[in-house]
């Protein structure tokens, strides 16, 4: 039920804390982020950086790798501690083992709903790493690495610490959290979809097609091209992914949310660790 009352043993443990240094990382590297997707629309026509249109997806590539490993490293440095890391280890393996279940049909590829759930039990700074790692993890076991993979990662990243930042995470629950979940994860999907296609978008020959980006056109006129390419080659591929990723959040969302908050519970990521000393031994008068 929705009103029920939550008890603190209900209320959830996060399994990374993010402290002022995770946040400046996440920050920048999210800034960074936005700069490698967007920069067909954040430079003018006559910038110096379109006269390196083709070079400069490669060049945020490298960028992005290292500025996701500086945040895995920070975040980690804040409290990632050996039963996070077990966790972490095992819900990245179920992701990059479900991802090639329907990738190569119409979309459908089940990991995005266990990546909702996850950043919602674990919290923001979890789900960052968290979908980064499979989303890495999941381009080694299928043989997916190149240059989107940076991408991949960071948008992966994005995807699940939103679920962590969604409102209620200690007193929403039951079917309202579920729909607010599954709607989410439906958005998302597309938002997920439309970030990427601009990663692969500046890579299409201007010669080869209207919709591709021109580094001589405005703004505005690579703005229609780029909705043109979305409308164009992935809409179905995205309302695959986004429908999947509601119908299996409604469906599986309540036994798995409830597993995963009973595996972080027994975990017990934030029980401190303490001392007792040891009763002194009595000694016969």
């Amino acid at each position: 039920m929705t009103g029920s009352r939550v008890t603190p043993r209900d209320r959830q443990a996060r399994a990374v804390r993010l402290g002022p240094r995770s946040v400046a990382a996440l920050v920048l590297v999210s800034a960074v982020g936005v700069a490698g997707f967007g920069w067909p629309f954040l430079a003018p026509p006559d910038a110096s950086l379109n006269a390196h249109a083709q070079d400069a997806p490669w060049l945020f590539a490298g960028v992005l790798v290292l500025l996701v490993a500086v945040v895995a490293a920070t975040i980690s440095e804040s409290g990632l501690g050996p039963k996070a890391v077990a966790m972490l280890g095992v819900l990245a393996a179920a992701g990059a083992a479900l991802r090639p279940i329907g990738a190569g049909t119409a979309g459908l590829e089940p990991m995005f709903f266990l990546m909702v759930l996850s950043g919602r039990v674990l919290g923001p700074g979890f789900g960052f790493v968290l979908g980064s790692i499979t989303m890495f993890a999941s381009a080694l076991l299928t043989g997916g690495v190149g240059p989107w993979m940076p991408f991949q990662m960071l948008a992966m990243g994005w995807f699940t610490m939103g679920a962590g930042l969604l409102p209620g995470p200690d007193r929403l629950r039951g079917r309202a959290e579920l729909l607010m979940l599954a709607a989410y994860g439906f958005v998302a999907a597309f938002a997920y979809g439309t970030v990427m296609n601009l990663a692969g978008w500046t890579f299409m020959n201007t010669l080869a097609s209207n919709i591709a980006f021109d580094p001589d056109a405005s703004i505005t006129d690579n703005l229609a091209r780029f909705l043109a390419y979305c409308l164009s080659t992935s809409l179905g591929w995205d309302g695959g992914r986004a429908a999947m990723t509601l119908v299996l959040t409604l469906a599986l969302g309540a036994p798995l949310l409830k597993a995963l908050r009973r595996a972080t519970r027994r975990a017990a990521f934030e029980a401190p660790v303490t001392f007792e000393k040891a009763d002194e031994v009595s000694r016969p008068t």
